[in-house]
C-alpha cells in the first residue's frame, strides 16, 4: 500500500495536514484501543509509522531548483513559478 494512501492524503498536502493525518491514525489504530485483535493494530501502527516516515523523509529531502534556466523552461514567470510551488502571498 502506498503511504498516501495509507495516510489518507490528498494529492497536495500540507505538512501540518501530514502530521494530523498520522496523529490521528495512530490513536485510532494504538493496540491498546483493540483488545481483541491487538496483533492486527500492532501491524497497522507499524505500517502507519513506516508511511510517515516516508512521507517526512520526502518533504525533507525533496529538492527545487531556484536555477533561473529552469524557471524558465517551464514557461512560467519567476513569480508565477514561485507562487505555482509555494503559494502566493
Amino acid at each position: 500500500m502506498k503511504a498516501k494512501s495509507l495516510l489518507g492524503l490528498r494529492e497536495k498536502s500540507s505538512l501540518k495536514e501530514i502530521k494530523n493525518k498520522y496523529k490521528n491514525l495512530m490513536k485510532k489504530w494504538h493496540p491498546d484501543k483493540h483488545k481483541d485483535d491487538v496483533q492486527k493494530a500492532t501491524q497497522m501502527s507499524m505500517l502507519i509509522n513506516e508511511a510517515y516516515e516516508i512521507i517526512l523523509d520526502y518533504c525533507n529531502n525533496y529538492e527545487f531548483s531556484f536555477d533561473e534556466e529552469h524557471i524558465k523552461k517551464s514557461h512560467y514567470s519567476p513569480s508565477e513559478w514561485w507562487n505555482d510551488k509555494f503559494g502566493g502571498r
